[in-house]
């Protein structure tokens, strides 16, 4: 029962990640871009330029912020590589067998009484 749900839920994730592989990957693309901006925008000697680079870099930020239900398939995939590392780990409950509810348990004696 335990692996079947694993199945279920790894199943649920891989197509969550698939679905929203396309907005994962232009939201690292915009994160990327916005970083080079930032690093363009404190190498510029000018305020045009300066101002140039802020434009530039919100225009990329709102892509990035567009694209943020991208983090739904960031979290299937940390739920998918959770459920692939623990696939064949055993559980480490006991099962105990209740011999008190076993009506056979004494059979052997009483059938040697009688």
């Amino acid at each position: 029962m335990r692996k079947f749900l694993l199945f279920l839920a790894g199943l649920t994730a891989a197509v969550l990640l698939l679905a929203n592989l396309g907005p994962m990957i232009l939201l690292g693309l915009s994160v990327w871009l916005v970083y080079l901006v930032f690093k363009q925008f404190i190498k510029a000697e000018t305020t045009l330029a300066k101002v140039g680079w802020v434009v530039l870099g919100l225009i990329i930020l709102s892509i990035g912020i567009s694209n943020m239900y991208a983090v739904i398939g960031i979290v299937a995939a940390a739920l998918l590589y959770y459920i692939i590392k623990h696939w064949n780990e055993e559980t480490d409950e006991p099962v105990f067998l209740n011999d008190d509810s076993d009506p056979f348990e004494h059979f052997d004696q009483q059938w040697n009484d009688i």
